[in-house]
């Protein structure tokens, strides 16, 4: 490809842009804080996201700098927040690796009610975090037949569950 001397000359001798200059100081800030402290663990600072980076980046030093510069630098560098809390589980699979067996044969009708139920539990997430439900439903009407809630799974917690659709079944009849 052709180019003029003299465009060659003017872009060698042309100063970067501002944008450029003001993303490498803050990119080469962004990378500082990568240093682990004397734990070895990574400064609190790397573990912000967007939003608290924007506001740590304007306290130290960058006043002008926007939400959108911070997302797309950081994002440009591979540099995530760290997400607090874990992940919940309701589901843990066996050491040996083996599901339960399909005792239904995926045939979810019944004749009759209080002849089949199924159950199962699950975590719904409320204001201050999350708590587990438990439900027995009757497979010939559809009906929860019992249900019970709780901060922690336990053994407890499910057969509490049990419990209420047996004392609902002995006094429906």
């Amino acid at each position: 490809m052709q180019v003029a001397a003299r465009t060659y000359r003017a872009w060698k001798t042309r100063l970067p842009a501002l944008r450029a200059v003001e993303d490498a100081k803050v990119i080469d800030t962004l990378r500082s804080l990568k240093v682990l402290d004397a734990k070895g663990r990574p400064k609190p600072e790397i573990l912000y996201g967007r939003r608290k980076m924007t506001a740590w980046l304007r306290r130290n030093g960058f006043p002008e700098v926007s939400k959108h510069t911070v997302d797309r630098l950081m994002r440009d560098e591979g540099m995530n927040g760290l997400i607090r809390g874990r992940k919940t589980r309701t589901t843990i699979p066996g050491k040996d690796g083996k599901r339960a067996g399909d005792l239904l044969n995926r045939n979810f009708s019944a004749s009759a009610p209080n002849r089949i139920w199924v159950t199962d539990f699950t975590y719904v997430p409320v204001y201050s975090g999350f708590v587990y439900v438990a439900l027995v439903i009757d497979l010939y009407s559809r009906a929860i037949v019992g249900w019970e809630t709780s901060t922690v799974k336990d053994t407890a917690f499910v057969e509490q569950c049990l419990k209420m659709a047996l004392w609902r079944r002995k006094h429906t009849k």
